[in-house]
């Protein structure tokens, strides 16, 4: 009896402690609410959402200084597919009413972060995207995925020839939409197809330099051409 009466106290236990756990938010829709909450309560205008993964999350934190100085707003979440992107679209971007969204998407699609998606399907979810942001009246600044000869994390996946190709794929799309094409992946790409030590210490994340030498000169230059603006920020390398 006593036995009994342990395992159904076991039981109860198991059972409440799974009812209080918190669902999994497989979007991260948590990431920014709070700022996303912040900014729609300063009133703060928003140039321009930079929407992406990993990459786009450093950014922001490696340079905040170049987001809020020019109204911008990073929403990067590390790992990120395109898929969960599209799912966090509304509330990351469309909500917040930017001028323009850049998009870089697509790595971690390659890198079967949520398992194995063809390059068509991961550039519908970009098209989308694309299809979201314009509707709703915001321009779209479509970037290429960044090289990387190897992914620390998917040794067994070569990602360098699936990335030129992919790449392709978007400047093809942007072409044919009239969207604005950033290519970041021609001044980073070595002679592998992968980002040089310079520029990266694991082959796939820029590092601050990366970002301020290469990335922000010519996110700024995209910028001022779709917003005509004369946005010209220059970061102090420390």
């Amino acid at each position: 009896m006593k036995r009994i009466l342990l395992f159904a106290a076991a039981l109860v236990f198991f059972m409440t402690s799974a009812a209080q756990e918190k669902p999994k938010d497989w979007a991260r829709f948590y990431r920014y609410e709070k700022a996303n909450a912040e900014l729609a309560e300063s009133g703060a205008k928003v140039d321009a959402v930079f929407m992406g993964n990993s990459i786009t999350d450093n950014w922001a934190k490696y340079d905040p200084d170049f987001f809020t100085r020019n109204g911008f707003a990073g929403r990067g979440v590390s790992g990120q597919t395109t898929s969960q992107m599209l799912v966090r679209f509304r509330r990351d971007v469309l909500e917040l009413k930017p001028h323009v969204v850049l998009i870089m998407a697509g790595t971690n699609d390659i890198a079967q972060n949520n398992g194995f998606i063809t390059l068509e399907n991961a550039l519908g979810n970009i098209k989308s995207m694309c299809e979201l942001a314009r509707l709703h009246g915001i321009k779209v600044i479509l970037c290429s995925v960044p090289p990387a000869f190897q992914f620390p994390w998917r040794k067994h996946i070569e990602p360098a020839r699936i990335i030129v190709e992919y790449n392709r794929m978007l400047r093809e799309y942007a072409e044919s939409e009239k969207i604005p094409y950033l290519d970041y992946y021609s001044s980073l790409a070595d002679e592998r197809g992968g980002m040089p030590e310079k520029w990266s210490s694991d082959g796939v994340h820029p590092n601050r330099e990366c970002y301020v030498t290469v990335m922000e000169p010519l996110a700024l230059k995209a910028v001022n051409k779709v917003l005509h603006t004369k946005k010209n920020y220059v970061s102090e390398l420390q």
